[in-house]
C-alpha cells in the first residue's frame, strides 16, 4: 500500500555517532536518542498546558507541523522492523499514541499514529499487547467513526492484522460485538465513500468478522432489520436505516471496475449471509435488494465473468469470485417458490450457458500436461492440489449444484428456446451431463424426458453417449 516515501538512510556521521555511543535500536543503524525526541515531541503536542494555549485557535491543532510530520512519518516507516517494533512497544509508544488519538485533532497526525500501531501489531508479541490492553483498544474502536478517509484506512487495516491473529481475534470479536454503533460506521462507509482503497480494507474486515462469529453476523443483520422497523417511513430527519445488504451492494458497486479482488472480497461476504437463513430473507425480503442482488450478480456472471471469448484460463483468476457469485445466485433460487422462480423465464437460459461455459473451462485448466514428469510424484500431486484444483473444485461442486438445480425447473418451451439459441446445444448438454452424473442422475434423466418431447434425434445421440440413461426396455 502507498503510504510515505521510504526515510532517508542516517547520514554517514549519523550511523558513525549512533554506533560509537552504543545508540543503534536493535541490529538497525535508527537512533534510540532520536526516537525518544520524536515521541517526547508528540507527548508535547496533547500536553494539557500545550492543548489550554491552542484552544483558541482549532486550525493550528487540525494542522500538523512539516518537520513534525516528516520526522513521525519517519517512525512509520521504521516500524515496519521488528527491532524498531519492540523497542517501541517497551518505551510505552502505544500509550503515547492512545494520549494523540484521544485529544487531537489533527488528522494527519491521528492516521500517522494508527498506522503505525498497525505496522507494530504485524508482529504477533506486539498484537497480543496492544490487543489485551481494553483502553487502547476502545480508542481504536472509536476510530472507526472519524471523518477522515485515511484515518478509517489505517484503523481498518490495524483491526484485519489483528482479527487475523488467532490469539487475539476472539477479544476484537467480543469488543465490536458489544459495541453496536460501529455497526452504522462501518455500513455508512461502505454505502457512501468513494476511496476504494478503504473500501476494499472495510470489506476484508467485514468478512473476516463473519467469517470468525456467526453470531456478530446475524446481530448485523438484525440490527438493520429493527432500523427500519423502528424508524417511521414519514419522518425523513431520523438517522438513515442501515441494512447490511444493500450497504454491501453499494460497496461492491464502487469498486466493482477498479478492484477485482475488492469484488471477491464482497463477493464473498453475500455468500456468508446466504450461510444463514436470516441473512438469504435479508437479499429476498426486501423486493428493491433482492432484484438488485440478483441484477449484480446475473450482469457479472453473464456479461463479465468468463466470457466466450475470453481464454479458458482465466478462470485461475475468476475462480473464487465466480464461486461465490454462482452461491448465493443458487440459494436466492432456492429460497424462491416454483412459481417465482418461472416467472424469470429466459433469464434461465443465459445463466445455463455461463454454467457450461465455466465448467467447460475447469475441465481445460485441470488438464495436465502430457511431458510433465515432475508432477507425477505425490508431494507436486499434493500441492497442485492445494494451490489450484482446491478452488477449481469448489467451484466445480457449487456449479454443478446449481446448474442441477437450474434443470430441475426448465419446461418445455424453455428447452425449446434454449436449442433454437444455443444454450442447450450437443456439445454443452454433453458437458453438462459429464458433470452432473452420477450424482444428479434424476436431474438428468428428468431433462431427457422433456428434451425427447422437443428433439428426439437430440436425446437419441445424447443416450449412445450416456449409455446409463438408455430408457430400459
Amino acid at each position: 500500500m502507498d503510504r510515505n516515501p521510504s526515510p532517508p538512510p542516517p547520514s554517514r556521521d549519523e550511523d558513525e555517532e549512533a554506533a560509537a555511543g552504543g545508540d543503534c535500536i536493535g541490529s538497525t543503524v535508527y537512533s534510540k536518542h532520536w526516537l525518544f525526541g520524536v515521541l517526547s515531541g508528540l507527548i508535547q503536542m496533547v500536553s494539557p498546558e500545550n492543548a489550554k494555549s491552542s484552544s483558541d485557535d482549532e486550525e493550528q491543532q487540525m494542522e500538523l507541523d512539516e518537520e513534525m510530520e516528516n520526522e513521525i512519518c519517519r517512525v512509520w516507516d521504521m516500524s515496519m522492523d521488528e527491532d524498531v517494533a519492540l523497542f517501541l512497544q517497551e518505551f510505552n509508544a502505544p500509550d503515547i499514541f492512545m494520549g494523540v488519538l484521544a485529544k487531537s485533532r489533527c488528522p494527519r497526525l491521528r492516521e500517522i499514529c494508527v498506522g503505525i500501531l498497525g505496522n507494530m501489531a504485524c508482529f504477533q508479541e506486539i498484537c497480543v499487547s496492544i490487543s489485551s490492553d481494553k483502553n487502547l483498544g476502545q480508542v481504536l474502536l472509536h476510530c472507526l467513526h472519524d471523518s477522515d478517509p485515511p484515518t478509517l484506512l489505517e484503523t481498518s487495516r490495524l483491526l484485519l492484522t489483528c482479527l487475523s491473529q488467532t490469539e487475539v481475534a476472539s477479544v476484537w470479536v467480543e469488543r465490536i460485538r458489544d459495541n453496536p454503533a460501529i455497526y452504522d460506521s462501518i455500513c455508512f462507509i461502505m454505502s457512501s465513500s468513494t476511496n476504494v482503497d478503504l473500501l476494499v480494507k472495510v470489506g476484508e474486515v467485514v468478512d473476516k468478522l463473519f467469517d470468525l462469529d456467526e453470531k456478530l453476523m446475524l446481530e448485523w443483520i438484525r440490527i438493520g432489520a429493527v432500523q427500519a422497523l423502528d424508524q417511521p417511513q414519514e419522518d425523513s430527519e431520523q438517522q438513515p436505516v442501515f441494512r447490511i445488504v444493500p450497504c454491501v451492494l453499494e460497496a461492491a458497486k464502487q469498486v466493482r471496475s477498479e478492484n477485482p479482488e475488492g469484488l471477491d472480497v464482497y463477493m464473498h461476504v453475500l455468500q456468508l449471509l446466504t450461510t444463514v437463513d436470516e441473512g438469504i430473507q435479508a437479499i429476498v425480503q426486501c423486493p428493491d435488494t433482492g432484484k438488485d442482488t440478483w441484477n449484480l450478480l446475473f450482469d457479472l456472471v453473464c456479461h463479465e465473468f468468463c466470457q466466450s471469448d475470453d481464454p479458458p484460463i482465466i478462470l485461475q483468476e475468476q475462480k473464487t469470485v465466480l464461486a461465490s457469485v454462482f452461491s448465493v445466485l443458487s440459494a436466492i433460487c432456492a429460497s424462491q417458490t416454483e412459481q417465482e422462480y418461472l416467472k424469470k423465464g429466459k433469464v434461465d437460459l443465459p445463466l445455463i450457458d455461463s454454467l457450461i461455459r465455466v465448467l467447460q473451462n475447469i475441465e481445460h485448466c485441470q488438464k495436465k500436461p502430457e511431458n510433465s514428469v515432475e508432477s507425477n510424484t505425490e508431494e507436486t500431486k499434493k500441492s497442485d492440489l492445494t494451490q489450484e484444483d482446491f478452488h477449481l473444485k469448489i467451484l466445480k461442486d457449487i456449479s454443478c449444484e446449481f446448474l442441477s438445480n437450474i434443470f430441475q425447473v426448465l419446461t418445455k418451451e424453455t428447452v425449446t428456446q434454449g436449442l433454437k439459441e444455443g444454450q442447450l446445444s450437443k456439445q454443452k448438454c454433453s458437458c453438462a451431463f459429464e458433470n452432473l452424473l452420477p450424482f444428479y442422475s434424476p436431474v438428468v434423466e428428468d431433462f431427457l424426458k422433456i428434451l425427447r418431447e422437443v428433439d428426439k434425434t437430440l436425446a437419441g445421440n445424447l443416450e449412445e453417449s450416456f449409455p446409463s440413461l438408455k430408457i430400459q426396455t
